[in-house]
């Protein structure tokens, strides 16, 4: 699962055995450790209508619609995005979605990523 923060969006793309560990235990999460710290990212599947964020005790968890689960593994729907209303006013946008192989040359092993709908 890779995380991708920049202002305030967060964006989760997560490989094909990792969609489906999710969608059949309404949880995931992977660790980076730090000398001091681990920050770990998560996601969660809940009773909601739109997928929502928190952040609390070094971990960032992703909120997943139980509804949106249901056969994601399983079907051609890339992914899920909400902007998110937060307290002080501001919006944190959110987007969830599956990881296509890239196009161009890299040494990341990919052997787990949804072919990519742009490759010949």
């Amino acid at each position: 699962m890779k995380i991708r923060i920049k202002g305030n969006s967060v964006r989760y793309r997560l490989t094909k055995t990792e969609v489906e560990t999710f969608c059949k235990t309404g949880y995931f999460g992977e660790q980076t450790a730090f000398n001091t710290k681990t920050l770990t990212y998560a996601l969660k599947a809940v009773d909601a209508d739109n997928l929502g964020a928190e952040f609390e005790e070094d971990t960032i968890t992703l909120l997943v619609p139980k509804k949106f689960t249901a056969n994601w593994f399983e079907n051609d729907k890339v992914g899920f995005e909400n902007t998110m209303l937060l307290d002080n006013k501001s919006e944190l946008f959110l987007l969830l979605e599956k990881d296509f192989a890239c196009l161009d040359n890299t040494t990341e092993d990919q052997s787990d990523n949804y072919p990519n709908p742009k490759a010949c």
